[in-house]
């Protein structure tokens, strides 16, 4: 780019934000109510554990024209719950009677909520043995609902020998499931929370947490601008939802049970009120979103006292959840595993090719992507 393309994209840009200031002074007004809202986080110990799903858009596979994508869900100590290997035309009929046959956490899900078949479970996934093209995407579904799968299995069937804070990886809302069954399945967590309590008194607190929020992404500034969580001890405040709403395109992802019970639209997607968190003791430390189970919101110095603990020996990431980081190490097929993934497909491809299997062998030596060196 010349100089005066240079100079005159900067006239520009800064015409655009004069234009625009009054937007920041309105998230500064939206805002300005939560600094008398920060309350400071006192410490409490506890075992915490999380679960991950191996993110499937990080394992892509070379010559593989049948999409093969691996559902894999690990917890922070390297119980491994769900490993299966998934392709966007797997019949979902086979599928969904399979989680019944083999009793999988996903079967126990949809027993739970009645459903038979996957396609019952999600409208996001339909039933492919026609003729028709297969979107990978329903498999991505199909991982998320995994993850819930074995979720609710955890709670339910585990036994805890101590209070227990389970780190889910995400906020605790999704638009995957179909009709109200996501509301029938934050209510089956709530009862066997409480069953869990009556039987054993053990406490099970739950969270979800997330790296990024379009909600934090847009009130970030502001609350810098107003002294919002710039303390120097951690500290949380409460989101209302109001603020969240201002943030989703779809205002039902911010909707919760309160809003219900005001006589508004029923809750289908939200499963735990929004908090925004800083576990560093510096004022410019890291600011996380943090979704509290909704049935546990009015414990929220105690649940994120727990978080606390955890999160101050947080490693490599300072602040972060150490349980959370665990368990995404374990969950990451990197070097030797990925290696053995990637020679897995290549061999099931060279028992299909037979005789032409050594042009298998022969694409492997090429240049995967010349386009790449355009970049050297």
């Amino acid at each position: 780019m010349n100089p005066e393309s240079q100079a005159k994209l900067k006239n520009e840009i800064a015409e655009r934000l004069a234009d625009d200031r009054r937007l920041l002074d309105q998230l500064r007004e939206e805002i300005r109510p939560l600094r008398s809202e920060v309350r400071r986080i006192q410490p409490r110990s506890s075992t915490s554990i999380s679960l991950v799903g191996a993110d499937g858009g990080n394992n892509r596979i070379q010559f593989d024209p049948f999409l093969v994508q691996l559902v894999r869900v690990v917890d922070s100590s390297n119980n491994e719950y769900c490993l299966e290997a998934i392709t966007p035309t797997t019949s979902v009929t086979a599928l969904s009677q399979r989680q019944f046959d083999e009793q999988t956490p996903m079967g126990d899900l949809m027993g739970l909520l009645g459903c038979r078949d996957l396609s019952e479970l999600s409208h996001m996934i339909r039933r492919n043995e026609d003729d028709r093209p297969k979107s990978p995407s329903w498999v991505q579904v199909y991982r998320e609902l995994m993850e819930w799968a074995i979720l609710l299995s955890l709670v339910r069937k585990r036994q805890f020998g101590t209070d227990t804070l389970i780190v889910f990886d995400g906020l605790l809302r999704s638009k995957v499931f179909a009709g109200d069954l996501f509301r029938r399945y934050i209510d089956t967590i709530r009862q066997s929370v409480e069953e869990t309590y009556l039987r054993d008194r053990r406490r099970i607190y739950l969270v979800g947490m997330a790296k990024h929020s379009k909600v934090l992404s847009r009130y970030r500034l502001a609350m810098a601008l107003e002294g919002v969580l710039r303390t120097d001890y951690p500290a949380f405040v409460e989101i209302p939802r109001d603020i969240e709403v201002n943030a989703y395109v779809w205002s039902e992802y911010a909707r919760g049970n309160e809003v219900e019970a005001a006589g508004g639209e029923i809750n289908k997607f939200v499963g735990g009120k929004m908090f925004f968190v800083k576990f560093g003791a510096s004022a410019h430390d890291p600011i996380w979103p943090v979704d509290v189970f909704a049935h546990q919101a009015h414990e929220a110095q105690t649940v994120l006292g727990h978080m606390l603990s955890d999160a101050v020996n947080g490693f490599p990431i300072p602040c972060y959840p150490r349980c959370l980081q665990k368990a995404h190490e374990n969950a990451a097929l990197v070097d030797f595993d990925f290696a053995m993934l990637q020679d897995h497909v290549l061999d099931g491809l060279r028992g299909l090719l037979g005789p032409k299997a050594p042009t298998m062998d022969e694409l492997r030596l090429q240049e995967f992507d010349p386009a790449q060196s355009r970049y050297g």
